[in-house]
């Protein structure tokens, strides 16, 4: 499942940096859940040919995420924006100032952490 998830993040991001060709067989076989057999013959390729598609858009999609780390930025501010989410639930809870104040603190780290990301 993580492995779905991974590649439908990478093209997410970096998907239109494919030719309209290596779009349409990945998104065959990713999103429309089609067979090797399925593409090749709505491509009038070989599956042969799907297959070495599918692996040069994965490496492809993969290096671009090594140069970049786009993928890699949006999961860390997802993270801590889900921190910050939990924290600003712990602070509807608390009615001492000083607990206030120190979870103000945390969301302030989180909040500078998100900003140097972006």
């Amino acid at each position: 499942m993580e492995k779905i998830v991974e590649r439908g993040l990478l093209y997410d991001f970096y998907g239109e940096l494919l030719t309209e060709h290596q779009r349409s067989i990945y998104e065959a076989s990713a999103f429309q859940d089609m067979s090797l057999s399925e593409i090749a013959q709505d491509f009038s390729i070989s599956r042969q040919g799907v297959h070495d598609t599918l692996k040069r858009c994965d490496k492809i999609l993969t290096e671009y995420e090594e140069k970049l780390h786009l993928v890699e930025k949006f999961m860390k501010i997802q993270e801590n924006a889900r921190q910050i989410n939990g924290i600003l639930a712990e602070i509807k809870g608390t009615q001492e100032r000083s607990e206030i104040l120190a979870k103000c603190d945390s969301i302030q780290l989180l909040a500078k952490d998100m900003i140097e990301e972006l």
